[in-house]
């Protein structure tokens, strides 16, 4: 581990704090010729497990298909820090907090955990209508990935 992420790991609290609270976080996948694909996703943590939803066909759908192998990462950008001297652009920081995750996904088929988990993402997006009934044909045409971690690390900055 590098000196840096020893001096600056976050605490496990913070990394749940942020993996609860965080509004999107970048997938990673690998592609058919082992290029990494990564993208921007709204997801939900629950149970320990990360859980992103979208169309059920796509180019991260097929790379998760092919190989569960993913990463995926959530940060928190604060202010710039600068140096009492700040005589030059590096002698500025950043503020932050970062979570990186690397584990493996499974598209979820069980219809009623799919279910469980869209109202915990209209729950944290849309509280306001999380009231409203999920419509069956809405459940069905929507991929739920699961992502099992098996590392999890924080890191922070302040």
């Amino acid at each position: 581990m590098q000196k840096r992420m020893k001096d600056h790991q976050l605490p496990d609290e913070e990394v749940t704090y942020l993996l609860e609270n965080a509004a999107s976080g970048v997938l990673g996948t690998l592609d058919a010729d082992g290029s990494p694909y990564c993208v921007p996703v709204h997801f939900v943590y629950v149970g320990r497990k990360i859980y992103i939803h979208g169309l059920t066909a796509g180019e991260k759908i097929e790379n998760i298909r092919r190989d569960p192998r993913v990463c995926f990462t959530v940060y928190r950008m604060g202010e710039l820090l600068y140096s009492a001297e700040a005589k030059s652009p590096c002698s500025v920081n950043t503020a932050y907090q970062s979570v990186v995750v690397k584990g493996s996904a499974i598209l979820v088929d069980d219809p009623q955990a799919k279910r469980d988990i869209l109202d915990a993402v209209v729950k944290k997006y849309t509280p306001e209508l999380s009231c409203l009934p999920m419509p069956e044909n809405a459940v069905k045409q929507t991929a739920v990935i699961e992502i099992t971690p098996e590392i999890c690390t924080g890191k922070y900055y302040n």
